[in-house]
């Protein structure tokens, strides 16, 4: 065999085996494989199917407190910095931030190139308008912020000027309850007041429809351009690895639970804890538990019976938080007993004053205080809803509760939506239940928000609050903090903490990867298998 020859046949051969890998390669691009190791491997694409638990009242998150608005709209809009699962801040639409030395003066550069899902790029102007929204329709913001207006400084650069100096800005500006959504200023120059109507973000996901009371589909938005850092929590890369999420309304228990067994959908969210048993050990589904945050039991002070101070105390004295617990959630792997208002994982700020007035159990006492109250035996109203079980199955052993200690109850059962708009009416309800989820700050604390529904617009209260805000170190802080805690159990008692509680969802076992969970789920860098 001639040199030559021997050139040509080794060519050929190399040909034929690469002609060979990349049939095999295309053949397989979009079926669901095997690892060598028998684990399945990503399939890019498909339709990820979540069955909720209840519709959200709007998609606007900047006017909205609700978690079902957050649970969406997290993957459509995004924020100029966000938290870390340890509740560092870390920068997301912003590049970098600086704070001048005064503590008066914010500097955000903006990255580059980003693109609204309207294919517009994001400015300064859209920042600024955003951004001054926000600080008029969130609580939060008016509490850490006060006065404080952003600026445009250059095209990609914005300034937030604030009147003193004040603590934890940037907590708050990262925070993910009525979050600090960025969209194009022209929809912020037109918005409604009740909450904007065209869904424009800068997420991985694009807003595509919305069926009300069916379902809420997002799809993958090709222009989207990921921070280029490691995903961890809210932070870091965030890619879109299926075609559309489509988020189904299934506000009945049973429905949710049939077809998450089934695989008629590849998540489910809170399904009833007396099916964790039976969710934990089949193979085909796994059980996702959280801290959600506290059920809490929020007191009308505005208006009605529970104006009276006496009488709040006298429920707080009265009540076991356990059995509350026990009827919410049927099993104690969900719920813990404790009386912090920010939460054990949250070690800068946690503390456990006034531990002596939770869960007292002392309906002896209780009967006392309502005695010395000014009720007079009327009926008071509790709203609740059967969209959440663990608020409704909570509201009937509150009733229980407080009748024991000879206060009459009334339950009113609304749907979550309703409920959440009801509760702005003073002359509605005398008390709700509802769960806060963990905040950066305790003065983001959103029952202890004198404008939040309850109105908690206690003198002493309001000056805890602007302690904490202006103290000159965290240490400092902190220790007001306490004392406002303390304050909290002990005297003016604006609601009452039940304790802390934990989500149940369940996910298809071998048909996603990549899902995790901060204070909600996560459902960019999720990928099918199947």
């Amino acid at each position: 065999m001639t040199k030559r020859f021997k050139k040509l046949s080794w060519l050929i051969t190399g040909l034929l085996l690469l002609s060979m890998a990349l049939i095999g390669c295309s053949n397989d691009s979009d079926k669901k494989t095997k690892s060598t190791s028998g684990e399945a491997v990503t399939k890019k694409g498909g339709d990820l199917k979540v069955a909720i638990d209840a519709q959200p009242p709007t998609l606007d998150p900047q006017i909205s407190t609700t978690t079902a608005t957050k649970e969406i709209a997290r993957h459509i809009f995004e924020t100029l910095l966000v938290l870390n699962p340890d509740y560092e801040v870390q920068p997301m639409l912003a590049e970098s931030y600086k704070v001048s030395e005064d503590g008066l003066t914010y500097t955000f550069k903006l990255r580059q190139g980003i693109k609204f899902h309207n294919g517009k790029e994001m400015t300064a102007e859209d920042v600024v308008a955003s951004m001054n929204r926000w600080l008029t329709k969130s609580t939060r913001a008016a509490n850490a912020i006060g006065k404080g207006q952003f600026e445009e400084v250059d095209k990609y650069t914005v300034q937030l000027k604030i009147e003193k100096p004040t603590i934890g800005v940037l907590d708050v500006i990262a925070s993910t309850n009525q979050f600090a959504a960025i969209m194009p200023k022209e929809i912020i120059d037109n918005a409604p007041k009740d909450g904007i109507t065209d869904i424009v973000g800068t997420g991985p996901f694009k807003f595509v429809e919305w069926k009300p009371d069916q379902y809420i589909k997002v799809a993958k938005y090709d222009d989207y351009k990921p921070v280029d850092a490691p995903s961890n929590g809210l932070a870091g890369k965030k890619e879109a690895l299926v075609d559309n999420i489509i988020f189904e309304v299934v506000s009945d228990s049973s429905t949710r639970l049939g077809g998450i067994t089934t695989g008629q959908y590849q998540i489910a969210y809170q399904i009833p804890s007396d099916n964790y048993e039976q969710i934990s050990s089949s193979p085909d589904t796994k059980p996702i538990l959280n801290l959600y945050g506290g059920l809490t039991f929020v007191f009308n002070k505005k208006q009605g019976p529970f104006t009276d101070e006496k009488l709040r105390q006298a429920v707080n004295t009265g009540i076991n938080n356990e059995d509350v617990l026990i009827g919410a959630y049927g099993n104690k792997k969900f719920y813990r007993l404790d009386n912090g208002l920010m939460y054990k994982d949250q070690k800068k700020w946690y503390t456990d004053a006034g531990k002596q007035y939770y869960n007292q159990n002392d309906k002896v006492k209780a009967k006392q205080l309502v005695s010395e109250s000014g009720y007079k035996g009327e009926e008071v109203r509790i709203l609740t809803t059967r969209d959440y079980e663990y608020n409704y199955n909570s509201a009937v052993v509150m009733k229980e509760e407080l009748e024991k200690i000879g206060i009459k109850v009334k339950l009113d059962v609304v749907d979550w939506a309703t409920l959440t708009s009801k509760r702005n009416d003073p002359a509605a309800w005398d008390a709700f239940i509802t769960g806060f989820s963990p905040v950066s700050l305790p003065t983001q604390t959103l029952p202890l928000d004198p404008n939040y529904p309850g109105w908690p617009a206690d003198e002493k209260l309001q000056q805890f609050t602007e302690q904490i805000r202006t103290a000159a170190s965290d240490k400092d802080a902190y220790a007001k903090w306490e004392e406002m805690q303390e304050y909290a159990w002990k005297e003016y008692v604006p609601y009452v903490k039940i304790g802390d509680y934990y989500t149940f969802h369940v996910y298809r076992n071998e048909e996603i990867k990549g899902n995790t969970y901060f204070e909600g789920m996560i459902l960019w860098n999720t990928s099918l298998t199947k």
